[in-house]
C-alpha cells in the first residue's frame, strides 16, 4: 500500500517520505485522487487512462511527488510528498497508465511521472529507524511488475449524470 506520514528524508530532498506498507488498517495510507495541477477535476468524473492526475495524502495533505534527487535506498529517482494543503507544483503531476478507457476499481494500473517519465514502483529495499520495515517507494525508468498498483478500500464516487448518459445513452 502506498504510504505517507510526516516522517522527513535524512537525504536527498528532505522532503516527506512516501513508502510501501502491507497493513491494511493504517490510515496514513489513504490518498485522494484531484486532477493535475491547476486544473479542475468535478468529483464524480471518471479518470481516463492516459490523463493526469495528482494524489494528495489525506492525513499531511501534501501531494505524491517526484524530482531528480536520488532515492535513499535504490539509488533510483525519489518520491516524496510535497507542498501544503494540496497545492504544490507540476512536479505532482502523475499520468495513470492502464488499459481501456477509463481507471476502473479492481484494474491494476500504472502511474508514471509526466516531467521525468518515470514510474511509481515499489521493491525490497526495506528501512530501518524510524520507518523499520517499511519499503521504499521510487520512480523506476523501466515498467516491471514493481509498478502496479490497485486500489484496496476507500470511498468511491458513483460517475457523474453526464459520464452516465454518455456511456449509455444510445441514439434512435
Amino acid at each position: 500500500r502506498l504510504h505517507s506520514h510526516d516522517v522527513r528524508y535524512g537525504s536527498g530532498s528532505g522532503q516527506q517520505s512516501v513508502t510501501g506498507v502491507s497493513a491494511a488498517d493504517d490510515g496514513n495510507s489513504y490518498w485522494r485522487v484531484r486532477g493535475r495541477t491547476a486544473a479542475v477535476c468535478q468529483r464524480g468524473t471518471p479518470v481516463r487512462c492516459g490523463q493526469a492526475i495528482r494524489l494528495t495524502h489525506l492525513g499531511t495533505g501534501r501531494n505524491l511527488h517526484s524530482h531528480r534527487f536520488t532515492s535513499p535506498l535504490s539509488g533510483n529517482q525519489e518520491v516524496s510528498a510535497f507542498g501544503e494543503a494540496g497545492e504544490g507544483d507540476y512536479l505532482d503531476d502523475w499520468t495513470v497508465v492502464c488499459s481501456g478507457t477509463y481507471w476502473v476499481r479492481d484494474d491494476e494500473v500504472r502511474f508514471q511521472h509526466t516531467s521525468t517519465d518515470v514510474f511509481l514502483s515499489v521493491t525490497g529495499e526495506q528501512y530501518g529507524r524510524p520507518i523499520h520495515g517499511q519499503k521504499e517507494v521510487h520512480g523506476m525508468a523501466t515498467s516491471s511488475q514493481n509498478n502496479y498498483w490497485k486500489v484496496m478500500e476507500g470511498i468511491f464516487m458513483q460517475p457523474s449524470e453526464a459520464f452516465q448518459t454518455e456511456q449509455y445513452h444510445a441514439e434512435l
